[in-house]
């Protein structure tokens, strides 16, 4: 009898200390890893995507390893549905195709895919499970703000680029693909939504999507394209959002750095704004072709004054225009011949045909020299690039390349 008590208390026993270990045992994940077969069906499938691109020789990938597992099984609590949020990895080395086609320059470098789609702001905030956590968890909330009295309107921050969205009612394919652009696009602009009978006196042709520039003055635009067309919704908010000249702050250096293009800079003191207009107009009308192989910016004369001093300026000096390769800085002669037509469009010309660069040592290209004035050899020394400081941190990841080939 006593050993059958003892057996049955035995038993008991052992099953309390499978369920305390059963509870109390934290879910564990295994970190996807990718590769060239499975990549784009697992990135094209998870809502939400964080990827570690590193290197097992660098130092900085060893260490975020164990911290990236823990957050990873974290959210994996909060977010237990397979496609829901993906913590996934590409070992650079072994992968360096993948690497090649994210752009990587530096390990480790974490990005964030939503559908398959990269976002272009990479994660750059603390190495840590909680910031990590908190980070995914900010990604997952919803990006769409609703309103419930048009009257609410009145109140929208404008100096943002906000995006409202008229819809008959929130269950429709017409809000599932405005949802979806606005997962991609918040960073850029603030999203809102209305529906039903709140919605309907601006639905008077149909569920709408509007656009209202910063500031009280500027016109709304209307999208007026099909509204199930994701492509097309998408590159009409984009279009909005993604202005074709951005503000460079220190906050954002790193990040327009390593986009990898040289910059045309405009330094002007923060409220003289009819110098940045008047640029703005410039580039858009003599160079909106080469958006994508330069980038457009203007910058805060007070905050960038070290730049200015590159170049021989100082804030009293300003509008001043420069071009910053990531290797030199070649100033615009004159603000004011900005107005002059094709003359800042030559500018960018001679920076890609090197001629800014040969001129800077070795004095005027022969075909530049007045009839019977013989050609000089002058030497000079431009000004270093100013801006490539603002490049990632040498102490916080392992640099891929030379700091002034970024």
């Amino acid at each position: 009898h006593n050993l059958e008590s003892f057996l049955i208390l035995f038993i008991i026993l052992f099953c309390l200390r499978n369920m305390i270990t059963w509870v109390f045992t934290p879910v564990t994940t295994e970190i996807t890893s990718l590769d060239t077969e499975n990549i784009d069906d697992i990135l094209r499938n998870a809502d939400v995507a964080l990827v570690n691109f590193y290197a097992d020789w660098c130092r900085f990938s060893q260490m975020l390893h164990p911290i990236f597992e823990e957050a990873s099984n974290v959210i994996k609590e909060e977010y237990p549905s397979e496609n829901q949020v993906v913590f996934a990895r590409v070992d650079c080395d072994q992968h360096s195709d993948i690497a090649q086609r994210y752009r990587i320059s530096k390990y480790p470098t974490l990005k964030l895919f939503r559908n398959g789609m990269m976002m272009k702001r990479e994660y750059r905030g603390q190495r840590s499970v909680k910031a990590l956590a908190d980070y995914i968890r900010q990604q997952k909330s919803d990006p769409v703000q609703e309103l419930h009295d048009l009257v609410e309107i009145t109140t929208l921050d404008r100096s943002k680029r906000n995006i409202i969205g008229y819809f008959e009612q929130m269950d429709s394919e017409h809000y599932r693909v405005f949802q979806k652009v606005a997962n991609i696009l918040h960073d850029d602009c603030a999203f809102f939504s209305a529906f039903g009978t709140v919605s309907k006196p601006e639905r008077y042709s149909g569920d709408s999507i509007i656009y209202k520039p910063p500031g009280h003055s500027a016109p709304d635009m209307v999208y007026l394209g099909s509204m199930t067309n994701f492509d097309g919704i998408y590159n009409w908010i984009q279009d909005k959002c993604v202005p074709l000249v951005r503000e460079i702050t220190f906050e954002n250096g790193e990040e327009l750095t390593e986009e990898g293009l040289p910059f045309l800079i405009l330094f002007h003191m923060k409220e003289d704004t009819e110098s940045l207009e008047i640029f703005q107009n410039e580039v858009a009308r003599q160079l909106i072709s080469e958006k994508g192989a330069i980038n457009f910016l203007h910058a805060d004369c007070d905050k960038f004054r070290h730049p200015l001093l590159h170049i021989q300026k100082t804030p009293a000096d300003c509008p001043v225009i420069a071009i910053d390769s990531f290797r030199h800085m070649y100033v615009f002669e004159n603000f004011k011949d900005i107005l002059i037509p094709g003359r800042l469009k030559q500018f960018v010309f001679d920076l890609h045909s090197g001629k800014l660069h040969r001129e800077f040592h070795h004095g005027p290209d022969p075909t530049d020299t007045a009839q019977g004035q013989d050609a000089q050899d002058v030497a000079s020394s431009p000004p270093e690039s100013s801006f490539q400081k603002l490049a990632p941190s040498e102490y916080r990841y392992t640099l891929l390349r030379d700091r002034d080939e970024l």
